[in-house]
């Protein structure tokens, strides 16, 4: 058996088998030094590129910001013309009525229907009442008979007058004769007394014929009153016009009631038509009695129809902000009919200038609405406006503008004071 001689010192081991040398340390260190290495020298280069493309980044945003921006522009105009409005409406007949009955009784004779023109005083329909006709009567004869009570009460103070005479004249003589004892005190007391009872007697007749005028007066208007109604019997158009509603027909029974009535006929004026319009806030502070405007039915393409403005109600609607306007339009040919939707146009003086800008170009902020005013030397000046009225495409600015500027159409955003900028057509 062979013995394994080991020999002493570092570095050696014994395998049973044979003997190797250990490595140095440093040698054992050189790979992680290595990979360290390798490591800081990818970070070096990661680190130099990233500087390299941020100061090219910077460089090109810097290049940007200096570089002019390219931009349309338009002129925009101080306009002192008026405002033209398009706005909704309805026609409404300029009079229009709806005829009661006056008389109670039965429909005797109907002379319109429906559609039917007709002209001031024209008969539409004529109603039998006998009841009425008998009122009418008795109260002409009851006036009768007051004028015959009143020429009786006349008839009884001349009678009364002429005792009255006769016992004054009584009188006189008796007191004569009681001064020559011709005559006793007793029956001169007497005549005396019969000349107050006869004045008092005229008194009474006096006044009787005062209630028989009284009874005439009564009975006159109680006959004037049912001679009306009589002549209510007959009912007449009021004015010219259309009947646009008939509820009777020959041998209905009406009432002269008119709260539970029904009416007979609905009448409309339609020569000229009154045209309601709600106008705007912003446009009724120009709004004139007089003003002209057209009127334009969507079912006549190409038709209108020229009118004024007559009235307005000089207070706005609290729930709409609109003011209640009424345009007068002659309408001969009766073309245009009462309930119609139309459109009105209107061309409204403005109360002073304004400045007129496209809508695009205005940008909206914290500061409120801006627009980019572009100088003699294309350099951006941020102006802030104020807007009067909003027509959608264009509004009008009352503050910020003079009226001689160029403005930006459609501005970037982030535009600043003081960019260059080039003008593309």
């Amino acid at each position: 058996m062979t013995e394994t001689l080991q020999p002493q010192g570092r570095g050696f081991a014994s395998t049973g088998v044979g003997v190797r040398e250990a490595p140095p340390p440093r040698l054992r260190r050189l790979p992680f030094f290595l990979v360290l290495a390798l490591l800081a020298l990818v970070l070096l280069i990661g680190f130099r590129r990233h500087a390299a493309q941020e100061h090219d980044a910077q460089m090109f945003q810097q290049e940007q910001a200096n570089a002019p921006l390219s931009l349309r522009a338009t002129k925009v105009t101080k306009v002192a013309g008026p405002v033209h409005v398009e706005l909704p409406g309805q026609t409404l007949a300029w009079e229009q009525a709806r005829l009661f009955a006056r008389a109670t009784g039965y429909i005797a004779e109907r002379r319109v229907d429906i559609g039917s023109k007709v002209k001031q005083g024209d008969l539409l329909v004529r109603i039998s009442a006998p009841d009425l006709d008998q009122q009418y009567s008795q109260a002409l004869a009851q006036l009768a008979l007051n004028k015959a009570q009143l020429l009786q009460s006349k008839a009884q103070v001349e009678q009364n007058k002429a005792n009255l005479n006769l016992a004054k004249l009584t009188y006189g003589r008796s007191s004569q004769l009681v001064k020559n004892n011709y005559e006793s005190k007793q029956n001169n007391d007497i005549n005396a007394a019969n000349v107050e009872t006869q004045a008092a007697n005229l008194q009474s007749a006096q006044a009787g014929v005062e209630v028989a005028q009284a009874n005439i007066a009564a009975a006159q208007a109680n006959v004037d009153r049912l001679k009306e109604l009589v002549g209510f019997k007959d009912v007449a158009a009021p004015f010219k016009g259309v009947v646009t509603a008939r509820n009777i027909e020959v041998g209905d029974l009406v009432s002269a009631d008119a709260n539970s009535g029904t009416p007979l006929f609905s009448m409309a004026r339609d020569d000229i038509m009154r045209v309601q319009v709600s106008v705007p806030q912003s446009e009724a502070a120009g709004l004139v009695d007089g003003l002209e405007a057209k009127v334009l039915p969507p079912e006549m393409p190409g038709k209108s129809f020229k009118g004024r403005i007559a009235r307005n109600a000089s207070s706005l609607a609290a729930a709409s902000r609109t003011l209640l306007t009424e345009v007068d339009v002659p309408n001969p040919t009766g073309e245009l009919r009462p309930g119609m939707f139309v459109r009105v146009v209107l061309d409204i003086p403005r109360p002073r200038p304004l400045v007129n800008i496209p809508a695009p170009s205005i940008l909206f902020g914290a500061d409120g609405p801006r627009v980019a005013v572009i100088d003699k030397d294309d350099v951006v000046r941020m102006a802030k406006i104020g807007i009067t009225r909003d027509f959608g495409t264009n509004v009008d600015v009352d503050q910020g503008l003079t009226g001689d500027e160029t403005i930006a159409l459609d501005p970037p955003a982030d535009i600043r004071d003081g960019r260059k900028v080039t003008i593309r057509k």
